[in-house]
């Protein structure tokens, strides 16, 4: 979740946050600074290093790794760092299907940090956390809440972006040269991927979508993944892996702009009356894909 693209966003104020940035290019937007140093505690850098390697574990032991941490930044003393901390967990959390318990704990550490000693202000970097915790809530269906007007103000945020998706429509053009355009495909399932070569989480889904795409296409599935990047880089991407699936080119990011796009990946699916049904905040699995396509009549 993970903060979703060629430059990742500056937390500045959350220092330690700036490990989410080293360890999550895909999930951050347009960043680009070089990462502060950061003091860490004795109590903290076991918890650094296992956030940078925590990618590299199979699924099973990085679930289980996951709720550790969880736990283990939560007994942590307040302050800056342990937001920071919170939130990179967070982010690496969201790729892909690690357990809801897990998720949990990973929600509710987020929330305890943020209670413990609220960021001030009102800027961008202050409100990432809050922005996180309204993502997790919203979008991967666990329990955290906070009486603070800067969550509810991220919760009415997203609540405007979905409408903002629902309502929205794009013609672009994919690799191949043939046009696209999200109204005319009503009657289909329409699952709307935002993506980059250069995105591990992308990468890492992507024969998922393709299998599912085999799956379903003959019932009237469709997949538009849509690149920020130059053809140049995306053609011989794609064929290299043997995707079969549209990809549409979005050079001038108007269409990222108009999903709100910050990060990636994220996957939108619209039902055959083209109504916004399910969406993803990050890297989905098979199966998390299949729950998605199920909610538009879809299995």
């Amino acid at each position: 979740m993970s903060p979703h693209i060629s430059i990742a966003k500056l937390v500045s104020s959350l220092a330690a946050a700036v490990l989410l940035i080293a360890a999550l290019l895909c999930q951050a937007s347009r960043i680009g600074a070089h990462a502060q140093k950061t003091n860490w505690s004795d109590a903290e850098k076991p918890i650094v290093e296992q956030l940078h390697g925590l990618r590299s574990l199979p699924d099973d032991v990085r679930a289980g790794t996951t709720r550790k941490l969880a736990l283990q930044i939560r007994a942590l003393p307040a302050g800056r760092n342990k937001i920071g901390l919170a939130l990179a967990l967070s982010n690496l959390s969201t790729e892909g299907d690690f357990g809801h318990e897990n998720l949990q704990e990973v929600a509710t550490t987020l929330a305890d940090a943020i209670r413990e000693q609220p960021p001030q202000g009102e800027s961008e970097e202050v409100m990432a956390p809050y922005d996180e915790l309204a993502s997790l809530v919203r979008y991967e269906h666990v329990d955290a809440s906070l009486d603070d007007p800067r969550f509810a103000a991220a919760m009415s945020k997203l609540q405007a972006d979905d409408e903002r998706r629902q309502h929205a429509d794009f013609t672009l053009t994919d690799i191949e040269g043939k046009s696209w355009t999200l109204g005319a495909l009503r009657g289909k399932v329409v699952l709307v991927n935002f993506w980059a070569t250069w995105c591990p989480p992308c990468r890492k889904e992507m024969p998922d979508l393709e299998n599912l795409y085999g799956r379903f296409k003959d019932r009237g599935f469709v997949i538009l993944a849509i690149s920020d990047e130059d053809a140049t880089k995306v053609k011989p991407f794609i064929a290299q892996r043997g995707i079969t699936y549209p990809i549409l080119l979005d050079p001038g990011r108007k269409v990222n702009d108009l999903f709100v796009v910050a990060g990636i990946p994220k996957s939108f699916v619209y039902d055959r009356s083209g109504k916004l049904v399910a969406q993803s905040i990050d890297m989905r699995t098979r199966n998390q894909f299949l729950a998605m396509l199920a909610q538009a009549g879809l299995q």
